[in-house]
């Protein structure tokens, strides 16, 4: 995925006239934030640890930068990037989500696709692009907890950097890694927060998506082993540049990889790992069968990309053997179910090509 902190810009974040009553919320949020936990503390006890207090009254939860988050009693008032929030909406805790931050809806007024099922009216967008972040909104929201994906050691996706330490000042925060481990892992992660919070993993809703995620991943394997051979690259189109994503950093090509898919991985990726960037004039460096597209409205899609000499003549453009790709997905059993589905049907309906 692309280094969006390199790529894109920023805007302030707040008027000097509101700077007084940001102040005084900071300081009186102030106790809020979160504490470091032993290092060694395992993903298993934290979560045992976080049950165990949330029956007792109060709330913890361990995430992955290995720090604990705690709350006198069970958050009732959570803010999150729209994507999480999507996810921990689909463990039926859409009551307790009072605001997000990240693309939620489009200028028709329609949400983004990583919403998923959230409901985006019920909701306080704090910024709807990257770099934007209401703080004055967020502390009139009393927030109890912020949760968001941690893509880069330390990071907290979509958190300014610029405004960050006014930001996790107000409610304790939580991150978890979307990075560097596959999807399963990450999905289980939002799952176990999501439980702390008062989900029933065991409800039928949960349990259906479950199911049908599993389903998705064995018609992975079958079309794979149905239509062996098949090289899928993962990329994104920019102006300048085609980004070829590295499935040995990319959570869901790293699990694609488990389920055996032959995924490009390139060469010479760059900071971080995430992807290789090609000049257009170097586009065709990579064989591939099939092209996972970027389909976020941060990338060019295949109508804008038709104005590039290079694009047409690749060889999985010709035989139209191109499918959408969502390189930030939504972390939940019943988010990624579709994802693994439309992957299947890519493959087998695939051909060799060259």
């Amino acid at each position: 995925m692309r280094n969006l902190n390199t790529t894109m810009s920023r805007r302030g974040l707040f008027a000097a006239g509101g700077a007084a009553a940001l102040t005084l919320a900071l300081a009186a949020c102030a106790s809020g934030g979160s504490a470091p936990s032993s290092a060694g503390q395992s993903a298993g006890a934290s979560q045992g640890a976080a049950a165990a207090g949330a029956s007792a009254g109060a709330w913890s939860f361990t995430d992955d930068r290995k720090e604990t988050a705690t709350a006198a009693g069970v958050p009732a008032r959570v803010v999150a990037f729209t994507g999480t929030a999507a996810a921990l909406a689909d463990y039926g805790l859409q009551d307790k989500l009072v605001g997000v931050f990240g693309e939620t809806k489009r200028a028709d007024g329609s949400p983004e696709p990583q919403a998923g099922d959230l409901d985006v009216d019920k909701v306080t967008i704090l910024g709807n692009v990257w770099g934007e972040f209401n703080i004055e909104k967020y502390a009139a929201l009393r927030p109890d907890l912020l949760v968001t994906h941690m893509y880069d050691p330390g990071a907290l996706w979509y958190v300014p950097d610029e405004s960050k330490d006014k930001i996790v000042k107000l409610a304790p925060t939580v991150a978890v890694s979307a990075a560097r481990v596959p999807m399963t892992e990450t999905i289980e992660r939002y799952a176990a927060l999501a439980e702390t919070l008062g989900a029933d993993l065991k409800s039928p809703g949960v349990a259906q998506a479950k199911a049908r995620f599993e389903a998705a991943a064995d018609s992975v394997r079958k079309a794979v082993a149905e239509n062996p051979g098949i090289k899928v690259m993962a990329a994104s189109g920019s102006p300048d540049v085609l980004y070829v994503s590295n499935p040995e950093v990319n959570t869901d090509l790293m699990y694609f990889a488990e389920l055996g898919v032959e995924v490009v991985r390139p060469e010479k990726p760059g900071d971080g790992g995430y992807y290789e960037n090609l000049s257009w004039e170097n586009a065709g460096k990579y064989d591939a069968d099939l092209i996972l597209l970027d389909n976020r409205p941060t990338a060019l899609q295949p109508k804008d990309l038709e104005a590039k000499p290079a694009w047409p003549k690749l060889p999985a453009v010709k035989a139209g053997q191109v499918a959408a790709w969502d390189p930030v997905p939504r972390f939940s059993y019943a988010g990624a179910a579709p994802i693994l589905e439309n992957l299947a049907t890519a493959i087998r309906n695939a051909k060799k090509l060259g």
